[in-house]
């Protein structure tokens, strides 16, 4: 006789027999099947019709207690209703200027934010770093944080020694600022070595200067550049099958929706085969927007046409506010579906418009590898997967 499935009438995940609670939202068991009614991952992209009013982008951090007043259990489910109490790090905020915030949210279906983000500002440099937690490995949340966290403070404290239009440098800044967040991933969990699947992250972050825009990655979460006018650009190139398979001619939507589109071919962690991040730098001529992410809010926009199209929607709604773009943008992505863990960070800069100058250099021309995303994919397990570079 074949075991009896239940779905979870809230959140639609599927939970053995016998269970009165479900293991991913925490919602009480049995009732009845839920029909899908949010978008598929990137198929929003025609429609970018704004959340509510209110939206879910709520700044202030979650109670501590579950919202029907009973106790919540040493494993974070209450105690009376069984739903899993929130958490500060569902919904956390950083603006450490006026000209730059973010905002990362636990979304709609996940149990706990795996992403993470660190901002920074030194002088006339900001800094915007994002890390996405592999979710099928333990304790990603906590190497994430880590990883963003020691990535920011390397580009912080570097970033008086770098000549500002210098390319090359700013590079090897990055390249450096990798490595040490790969270092804190590797180091966040005291047994991670050890185990057969050790937490990860993804890894992304850019540096805008007066003169310079550079960025460096390892998987798929994004940096856009997002012009006043003229045509948004998206910097990165996600380390990811969905990229490999646009590189192979496939149309960026059906690559974004194939079976393992998501499944990441570099990152950060013990399991990590290259931790050296891919570097671009570019000189835009006007004002604009620098936009890191995780693909909570690229899995329902994702090329850089609508991304801009989407914030200036949102400049429309909000104003200019980093943080209330960013609050609007999460909030997009959750009333889109919020199948994942979301995270925007957005900085305002001001470039005057300039006549044409040469790009800046990419430090990897010679690395022809592109980029989509989600690990559990081996590197070297590809079809002409390029070698990795020297360290």
């Amino acid at each position: 006789m074949s075991e009896t499935v239940v779905v979870c009438p809230s959140c639609g995940e599927t939970a053995g027999a016998g269970a009165r609670f479900c293991e991913s939202c925490g919602a009480a068991l049995g009732g009845p099947t839920p029909e899908a009614t949010t978008p598929e991952p990137s198929s929003a992209e025609a429609s970018l019709t704004p959340p509510g009013p209110d939206g879910d982008a709520d700044p202030t951090p979650p109670p501590a207690a579950c919202a029907c007043g009973g106790g919540v259990a040493p494993d974070g489910y209450c105690e009376q209703c069984g739903a899993r109490a929130p958490v500060a790090r569902d919904h956390l905020e950083e603006q450490p200027a006026p000209h730059v915030a973010g905002v990362t949210d636990v979304g709609v279906r996940r149990r706990r934010n795996e992403d993470a983000m660190a901002l920074g500002v030194a002088g006339d440099v900001t800094v915007l770093v994002v890390c996405d937690g592999v979710s099928s490995a333990p304790d990603s949340d906590v190497a994430s944080q880590a990883a963003a966290t020691a990535a920011r403070d390397v580009l912080v404290a570097g970033a008086a020694d770098v000549t500002r239009g210098d390319a090359g440098a700013w590079s090897r800044l990055l390249v450096e600022a990798g490595h040490r967040a790969d270092d804190a991933a590797r180091d966040a969990v005291d047994d991670a070595i050890a185990r057969q699947d050790p937490p990860s992250c993804t890894f992304v972050a850019a540096v805008v200067g007066r003169e310079l825009l550079a960025a460096a990655w390892l998987g798929d979460s994004r940096v856009y550049w997002l012009p006043d006018t003229g045509t948004p650009e998206q910097l990165t190139e996600d380390d990811s099958v969905a990229a490999e398979l646009m590189a192979g001619g496939m149309p960026r939507a059906a690559a974004e929706r194939s079976p393992d589109a998501h499944a990441i071919t570099r990152w950060l962690g013990a399991d990590a085969h290259d931790a050296t991040a891919r570097t671009v730098a570019t000189r835009p001529g006007g004002p604009g927007w620098v936009l890191a992410c995780s693909d909570g809010l690229w899995n329902y926009a994702s090329a850089p046409e609508v991304v801009a199209d989407l914030l200036r929607d949102a400049v429309g709604r909000v104003g200019a506010d980093p943080a209330a773009l960013s609050r609007d943008l999460v909030a997009w992505a959750k009333a889109a579906g919020g199948h994942d863990n979301v995270t925007v960070a957005l900085a305002r800069v001001t470039w005057p418009a300039a006549a044409a100058t040469e790009p800046a250099p990419d430090t990897n021309a010679e690395d022809p590898g592109t980029a989509p995303t989600v690990r559990r994919r081996s590197p070297g397990s590809l079809p002409e997967e390029p070698d990795p570079p020297a360290p």
